[in-house]
């Protein structure tokens, strides 16, 4: 049991670090698993997607207040009601798209082999995206267009595939619909909220039975975790990006995927 909980622990590091970086939280949880020995247990594919619920409320934590505002806000105030509406329609592709191919997702997609080619696919599509002159038109997360929203939500559709990154096809997808950095960054942080959640909510309704009292120890441990690594790096996150553009997490996917497909190719 000891053990498990150091790598309960170990993978809520990996998912606080990774889950609002363009790196893919699942992905790298997948890879460790398989060194951790998860990758053929139903609960360790259930516990990747449970621990997200931690990093959610980091996000909750910090943008508390402005989304109370906004909550109270969007009875009396069309662009807080927009804006709702707007996070609506973006989350709803994945909803059902998600519910429909959960079982293959699962099943099929979950693989080591189809992590490490993403990875090194979506670090490539980073690098061509920062090499771009983009001229970004909005610069609030919540005064997107209603259509902005919507192709955001299917772009966020593609994170499915793990490896491909939730936080990176929606930040990409905003910057090349005229989004600067920092609102693209953030529309990715609050669009998380009801996406993972709705992921949470029905993983934990399909595998209820999985809940034995030493897991659900596990999923705490991995679920603090995550939440108190993400925290920090969301308070970090916006200022590098703004300043530094996607390079660091492109090489880092690069050479993630590169050395799992040396690992795979070579038997491990």
């Amino acid at each position: 049991m000891s053990f498990d909980i150091i790598k309960a622990f170990v993978l809520g590091v990996v998912e606080g670090l990774t889950e609002f970086l363009p790196v893919s939280s699942t992905g790298h949880l997948l890879l460790l698993e398989r060194f951790f020995g998860f990758d053929d247990d139903q609960f360790g594919k259930t516990f990747v997607v449970l621990i997200q619920l931690g990093a959610i409320l980091a996000i909750l934590s910090i943008y508390f207040l402005r989304l109370w505002k906004i909550a109270i806000g969007m009875f009396t105030n069309s662009d807080d009601r927009r804006f709702v509406v707007g996070v609506i329609i973006a989350f709803l592709p994945a909803a059902v798209i998600g519910a429909g191919a959960h079982g293959f997702i699962k099943d099929v997609l979950f693989n080591a082999w189809v992590v490490c080619f993403t990875l090194i696919v979506g670090g490539a599509i980073l690098l061509w995206v920062d090499s771009l002159d983009l001229k970004p038109r909005y610069h609030d997360a919540t005064r997107f267009p209603i259509l902005t929203y919507l192709i955001i939500g299917f772009a966020q559709c593609l994170a499915m595939i793990p490896g491909v990154s939730r936080s990176g096809t929606t930040i990409v997808s905003g910057m090349l619909l005229g989004a600067d950095k920092r609102a693209a960054a953030e529309f990715s942080f609050f669009l998380a909220i009801p996406t993972m959640a709705g992921a949470f909510t029905y993983d934990l309704y399909k595998n209820h039975s999985l809940m034995t009292a030493d897991n659900i120890m596990l999923v705490v441990v991995g679920f603090v975790t995550s939440f108190v690594v993400a925290f920090f790096v969301v308070k970090m996150l916006l200022d590098y990006v703004t300043r530094h553009g996607f390079a660091l997490f492109a090489w880092w996917r690069v050479i993630v995927g590169s050395l799992g497909l040396i690992g795979l190719a070579a038997g491990y």
